[in-house]
């Protein structure tokens, strides 16, 4: 007699039928025992699922969601073992979609704007019904319970309900996963996402401006993803959920950093930077165990992950810029919209056609170096905040004070350079708040001051690095070599950087070194590796302006003493 479940794969074109080991050989497949009972059961049923028709699979393992990806999405199994997919016309995140629902528990915690824009309660009862009925027609759902935070004090539980597995991987990659006890004790849900975003949002729905729209629920705790398919926009609405509850509920910081520990010592730096500023790069040392590369919370008791997993650029990857990458993209990874050769499926990092916002989301045990769990019991010694100054006038190295500390991370400076996108024909400086803009939830004033009560409470240095251009702007200088940066992070790591002599940095009103190990002294001081000491004064003075001007946004929230610690006037 056939098996059913070898009859299923016989009828599938492409497939090698199973020699099933007898401990499974009297149950099919799709004939698994649903996981959840009673009081679990009942969620889903007033939730509006049809748990008559409803199949469920709750966090299924990744090499059925492998199988269940390539035979009903079109995924591809990769030559390294990772699985690619792709999320559809969306290749990005959809910012000017996002919304916030305005409700009484939250309202007057949130900073309402154009990053944080109001829904009202009846319109995401409608998109949340909406996204419901499309599960329900579903033939698989998937279930995927996992937690955010690795410290047990601040996590909160989250369920995401989705109908693709390329999305059920991708969270089993990047939430912490349970252990078979905490999910069988896992219970309710703190936060849940329904992520219906093969079928679009109704945009005559009020408050609609696309089909596309991801909502936050405060009150409901909840998440509704409509009219998207990438995956990313779960992985950053859990952050914003993080970055509210956080400050609010817990009264800890929240943080889009990355962040490593020393092997020797137990150090702990926290690195900020915004996209392209070497973030990722910086805090991976073979010296240092990895904390982890994106989202953390710096607590009354030290540091932790929020995630389980890195979310890793893949445009022009290699294994000899980046070899923790690239030998963590093996089976259990996804790639995301990367192209293939489909001779021999060998990824092409290199080729931009379906988009520049090439990924790869693999879980944090992948690389080397990860300190598992992803907490220390350490307070940061050191912060270092990142910027790529296409100008060419920042120093780069700094020491700040905790107003400039203040200043710069409500700033969050870096600029876009020409070749980085369609009509940039000359650097764009980007001031993205708290370096971490588009998931700001409450106001940036409130991060920026319980920066500087932990600053100042546990004495941290803070260091402003410029990875961008030294003896002149983008076009007539150079990118500062990254052996002279990883020369000067070393140096804040072994102390030597804290004692070295300082000399003032007129404009900006900083404080330079005069000497860092196996760093060109000309390097240190901008007005000394610039040749033309006259243009060197006009862009300086011009990205001056701009910081001013970007910060007026801020002024009147802010200690007078955090105001006058940006850039002098002309």
């Amino acid at each position: 007699m056939v098996h059913p479940l070898q009859q299923q794969f016989l009828k599938t074109p492409h497939i090698t039928p199973h020699i099933l080991h007898t401990k499974y050989a009297n149950q099919p497949e799709n004939d698994a025992p649903n996981q959840f009972l009673g009081r679990d059961l009942e969620h889903f049923s007033e939730a509006g699922f049809d748990m008559e028709k409803l199949h469920l699979k709750r966090n299924t393992p990744p090499a059925q969601l492998y199988e269940d990806a390539i035979r009903y999405e079109g995924a591809i199994l990769s030559s390294s073992g990772a699985l690619i997919n792709f999320s559809g016309k969306k290749t990005g995140r959809s910012p000017k979609d996002k919304r916030i629902v305005y409700e009484d528990t939250s309202k007057d915690h949130i900073w309402w704007g154009s990053v944080n824009i109001k829904m009202d309660e009846h319109t995401f009862e409608i998109n949340r019904e909406r996204a419901i009925d499309f599960l329900n027609t579903r033939e698989n759902v998937y279930v995927f319970d996992g937690f955010a935070g690795w410290d047990p004090k601040y996590r909160i539980k989250v369920r995401v309900i989705c109908a693709r597995a390329y999305h059920a991987l991708f969270m089993h990659n990047m939430l912490i996963r349970p252990t078979e006890e905490e999910l069988l004790n896992f219970g309710e849900p703190d936060f849940i996402i329904y992520n219906a975003g093969q079928f679009p949002a109704n945009r005559f729905t009020k408050g609609m401006s696309s089909t596309t729209s991801v909502e936050i629920n405060f009150k409901r705790m909840e998440m509704v993803i409509l009219g998207t398919e990438y995956a990313g926009e779960m992985k950053k609405g859990i952050f914003s959920v993080m970055h509210y509850l956080q400050p609010v509920k817990f009264g800890q910081l929240s943080l889009h950093s990355s962040a490593n520990v020393g092997m020797d010592n137990g150090d702990v730096t926290l690195f900020f930077g915004l996209s392209g500023t070497g973030k990722t790069t910086l805090s991976a040392d073979p010296r240092r165990e990895l904390i982890g590369d994106d989202e953390h919370v710096w607590s009354d008791t030290g540091v932790f992950n929020i995630e389980g997993g890195c979310y890793a650029k893949c445009i022009n990857l290699t294994h000899e810029k980046e070899p923790e990458i690239f030998e963590a993209i093996r089976f259990g990874s996804i790639l995301e919209n990367v192209v293939y050769n489909p001779a021999n499926r060998q990824p092409d990092y290199d080729d931009v056609s379906i988009t520049e916002n090439t990924r790869c989301a693999y879980p944090i045990e992948f690389i080397p170096n990860a300190r598992i769990p992803c907490v220390v019991n350490t307070q940061p010694t050191n912060i270092i905040m990142l910027t790529c100054d296409a100008y060419g006038v920042l120093p780069p190295v700094s020491k700040l004070t905790p107003e400039q500390a203040s200043y710069h991370f409500l700033a969050g400076y870096t600029s876009k350079t020409p070749g980085t996108e369609d009509g940039v024909l000359e650097p764009i400086p980007t001031f993205s708040t708290c370096y971490s803009a588009p998931f700001i939830v409450l106001h940036p004033g409130r991060y920026a001051a319980m920066l500087a009560e932990r600053m100042a409470k546990h004495n941290v240095d803070c260091w402003l690095i410029n990875t961008g251009w030294t003896g002149g702007k983008y076009g007539t200088g150079k990118r500062c070599p990254l052996k002279y940066t990883r020369a000067i992070v070393d140096a804040v790591h072994d102390g030597s950087l804290a004692k070295a002599e300082f000399e003032d940095f007129a404009t900006f009103g900083l404080r330079i070194p005069t000497a860092v190990n196996g760093v060109p002294r000309e390097l240190l001081n901008p007005r000394l590796a610039w040749r033309d000491s006259e243009a060197f004064e006009r862009e300086i003075n011009k990205l001056a302006g701009m910081f001013r001007k970007a910060f007026a946004l801020y002024e009147k929230d802010v200690d007078e003493k955090v105001r006058l610690a940006g850039p002098s006037s002309a």
